[in-house]
C-alpha cells in the first residue's frame, strides 16, 4: 500500500472527489484508509451511564485506498508513488519533482548511536572471602 498515516491525500472518485485531507488511519489488510473530514457518516451513540446523554455523532468512515492519491508536499500535486532503493532501503519518491515522501526516520539510528557512545554497564559481583574459600578446597583434597 502506497499510502501511510499522516500523508496528505486527494480523493479522486466518489462523493468527496477533489477533497484533500490527512490520513488518520490505514488498514493494509483491508486496503482502506480513513481520511480526516472525508466520508462522514452519522452514528448513534447510546448513553451508557445515568449522567450521559444519547447522541448522534459524526465519524469518518474508511475509503478504499484506490480512491485516493498521495499529494507531494513539495510540488502540491497528486502523484502516483515511485520507489527508489538507496543503501538497501526502499524510499517513497515523487516522480514529478524527485522529492522524498517519507519523513527521515531517526529512531533506530539515534538508539544505535547512543548504545555505541555509552559504555556498557558492568555489574560488580560480591566476592567470597578468601579465607572461606580455602578451607572448603582443603577439605575436599583430604
Amino acid at each position: 500500500m502506497n499510502v501511510k498515516v499522516n500523508d496528505n491525500v486527494l480523493v479522486i472518485t466518489g462523493k468527496y472527489a477533489g477533497k484533500q485531507g490527512k490520513v488518520i488511519a490505514a488498514s493494509p489488510k483491508n486496503g482502506t484508509v480513513t481520511v480526516e473530514g472525508v466520508n462522514i457518516h452519522k452514528k448513534s451513540k447510546k448513553a451508557r451511564r445515568g449522567n450521559e446523554v444519547s447522541q448522534i455523532v459524526d465519524i469518518e468512515a474508511p475509503l478504499n485506498v484506490s480512491n485516493v492519491m498521495v499529494v507531494c508536499p513539495a510540488c502540491s500535486k497528486a502523484v502516483r508513488v515511485k520507489y527508489n532503493v538507496e543503501e538497501g532501503k526502499k524510499h517513497r519518491v515523487c516522480p514529478k519533482c524527485g522529492t522524498g515522501l517519507d519523513k527521515a526516520y531517526t529512531g533506530k539510528a539515534t538508539k544505535a548511536a547512543k548504545s555505541e557512545a555509552a559504555p556498557k554497564r558492568v555489574r560488580k559481583r560480591a566476592k567470597k572471602e578468601e579465607g572461606e574459600a580455602k578451607p572448603e578446597s582443603e577439605d575436599k583434597a583430604e
